[in-house]
């Protein structure tokens, strides 16, 4: 099936974004995002297409658009081994998109991206200037048969320094982190010592409070008790004056004489 226009000018957008891609940029280049945004919605569109091509293709389209948009990510980050990182989780495309390419472009540009944070990540360990690194791939690239045995003495001592620096990082960071677990487990077995403690007072004070609520209750019913034998005592004697008054009046009355 022949390839409609929409694809045809995918394709062509997608080589002309390699071809950037592979090139060296400058920092405040934009035009290669506008055009990794426009590969996007052309996807978007391809895919939506009656006639659109088969799943393997349209896969193969989207797994390249993904790559750029990654690498314009990872290139975006701070650190040379955020960015490395971030390089190794990016999948390039499998198949070449034009039938003059013997190796995908994208995998082509994945190789110099990692070739260049590698570099760069060398640099800042060493100390020395990433700019001064690609002059010298160049000149081995182009002007050196082979390496010098000065040179390959030199690569061993700063690879020996590298790896000397890495075990030493390693064993300070090793020597901290065994300190912390000393301090944690310290703090930890004191928390442990507090809450125990804390909660020997607790149940103390909760056996304490059970026990003074239940002789409360005790003496609430004795005094209860108490407070009714006392109501029907002082009753009784109230009704026993009163009927002896009442008797001693009739009494006071009939003895004495009545007046005239």
């Amino acid at each position: 099936m022949a390839a409609s226009r929409l694809e045809l000018n995918l394709v062509r957008l997608l080589c002309r974004c390699e071809a950037m891609a592979a090139e060296k940029r400058d920092p405040d280049e934009w035009r290669l995002e506008k055009y990794v945004g426009a590969l996007e919605d052309m996807l978007q569109a391809l895919k939506a297409q009656a006639s659109k091509p088969a799943s393997e293709v349209i896969n193969e389209y989207s797994r390249k658009v993904d790559f750029l948009k990654g690498m314009l990510q990872a290139e975006k980050l701070t650190s040379s081994s955020e960015k490395a990182l971030a390089n190794q989780f990016l999948a390039p495309g499998r198949v070449p998109t034009t039938a003059r390419e013997r190796v995908p472009a994208t995998k082509t540009v994945h190789l110099q991206s990692r070739a260049r944070y590698t570099s760069e990540m060398r640099s800042e360990l060493l100390g020395t200037d990433s700019s001064e690194e690609p002059e010298l791939d160049v000149r081995k690239r182009i002007g050196v048969a082979g390496p010098r045995p000065g040179d390959e003495k030199q690569s061993a001592a700063e690879l020996d320094l590298v790896l000397q620096r890495h075990q030493n990082l390693q064993e300070k960071l090793a020597e901290e982190m065994l300190g912390l677990a000393r301090s944690l487990k310290t703090h930890t077995l004191a928390a442990q010592s507090v809450i125990k403690k804390d909660n020997q007072t607790l149940s103390h004070s909760l056996k304490m409070a059970d026990q003074n609520l239940e002789k409360l209750k005790t003496e609430s019913e004795r005094l209860e008790q108490h407070t009714q034998k006392s109501v029907n005592w002082l009753l009784w004697a109230m009704l026993i004056i009163v009927c002896f008054i009442f008797i001693s009046m009739i009494l006071f009355i009939r003895i004495m004489p009545k007046l005239k």
